[in-house]
């Protein structure tokens, strides 16, 4: 035999003892193979946080210091505390988290089971971190206003029994649950005289099941050029089985006049773009299949005149916390879709909410009225026609003021 081929045999065989020796290792020595179908008992829960943006503020911050999760059996647990501190939780700026940007809250393992909700416990204390105007948080819950001022956010019931997002999902064995919350800043601060109330609205979307996202751009034309229109407010909305529109999600367009949304899949959606000064634009019966990535859902928006909407609100026996929501809409290719919505706080000095300069281009609006009574015991009040001399509709002028006779909410 030649020293090559022996060379060659000896190499073959000592491969051979190496695979035999790490198939014995594997198998645990060749005896009881029981670890060989190691069963995965875990599975992962993930819960991302954006925000459904509004051009209301400059700044809208709330600190999260617990997250918790509801077993199909009655049980509550507490999966995680964001940030870096348990006593006091991480303080978030939600109008960050737009056009897609999403920030996790916690990512925990769990064992598999089914969960009825989940609730976010809030904070009375800040991180300590500093805000858009590099001052160190002055509150734990509060907004920065168009001028610069810092107001205090009061939470109703953060505090102790937490916000409560109702939406089932599953932990499987070895698989991971992704859900992102969907913070609307615009129907969650309300004004009530000199108070501003945090009424937190969060649509939870589990992106595990399946999700879509749609984007594009908002431009105008000036002169022979096309300019990218940053702060613009895009929303996304539907009818849902009881023909109520819902806001499904909005954000405002970035410098390059750009936007994008994360959205639930095989949903007839309408994507509304408006800003002051022009007027509204929107695309219909939009509809987005389980992993779509729609692009090019852009708009050119047209100058406007405007004008500009007032009136009262009144409601029976109202508390501190109790405010409405005034939703100006329009027809969108057959369906009424919302343009513009602005909060009314109630002043229990006063005994009523008012509203003003609501800045809406010339055009005929549909005016529809809803009130959060703070009393969960009240009848609902939801959908409510606004009584506008003899005419649910309101005609916008240029120029003009029109004043929306009262609205009332009454037991």
């Amino acid at each position: 035999m030649s020293k090559l081929m022996a060379g060659a045999r000896l190499l073959l065989l000592s491969c051979i003892a190496v695979a035999g020796l790490l198939s014995i290792v594997a198998s645990g020595g060749g005896g009881d193979d029981s670890t060989a179908n190691i069963s995965i008992d875990t599975g992962t829960l993930s819960i991302e946080l954006t925000d459904a943006s509004t051009d209301e503020y400059k700044a809208v911050y709330v600190t999260i210091k617990e997250v918790q999760v509801h077993h199909a059996d009655g049980e509550w647990e507490t999966i995680g505390y964001p940030g870096d501190d348990e006593e006091t939780g991480k303080t978030y700026n939600l109008l960050e988290l737009v056009n897609g940007v999403a920030e996790q809250l916690v990512s925990e393992e769990l064992e598999p089971g089914n969960f009825t909700q989940m609730r976010l416990i809030l904070s009375d204390v800040s991180d300590g971190g500093t805000n858009i105007l590099d001052n160190v948080h002055p509150y734990a819950n509060y907004i920065i206003d168009s001028e610069d001022s810092e107001e205090e956010l009061k939470v109703p019931s953060g505090f102790e029994s937490g916000i409560k997002l109702v939406h089932p999902f599953t932990i499987s064995n070895g698989g991971t649950t992704e859900l992102v919350l969907d913070f609307d800043a615009q129907r969650s601060v309300h004004r009530a005289g000199n108070k501003y109330i945090l009424k937190p609205t969060i649509k939870v979307i589990d992106t595990t099941v399946s999700s879509a996202t749609v984007s594009g751009s908002v431009t105008s034309v000036s002169g022979d050029e096309t300019v990218a229109m940053e702060g613009v407010t895009v929303s996304v909305q539907y009818y849902n089985e009881d023909d109520k529109l819902i806001i499904q999600s909005s954000t405002i367009t970035d410098e390059e006049g750009n936007y994008r949304m994360i959205l639930p899949e095989d949903i007839p959606y309408h994507i509304v773009a408006y800003t002051d000064g022009y007027a509204p634009s929107c695309i219909a019966d939009v509809v987005l299949g389980a992993g779509d990535n729609l692009t090019d859902q852009d708009f050119i928006l047209a100058a406007a005149d405007t004008g500009t909407v007032s009136g009262t609100v009144y409601i029976d026996n109202g508390a501190e916390d109790d405010s409405a929501v005034l939703s100006f809409r329009q027809d969108c290719s057959g369906a009424v879709i919302e343009v513009k919505a602005v909060n009314v706080g109630y002043d229990a000095e006063a005994e009523n909410g008012t509203f003003s300069g609501v800045i809406l281009s010339v055009g005929t609006y549909a005016g529809i009225a809803s009130s959060d009574i703070a009393d969960p015991e009240e009848a609902e009040r939801d959908d409510q026609e606004i009584t506008v001399v003899d005419s649910a509709d309101i005609v916008v002028t240029a120029g003009a003021d029109t004043v929306l006779d009262d609205i009332t909410f009454t037991d």
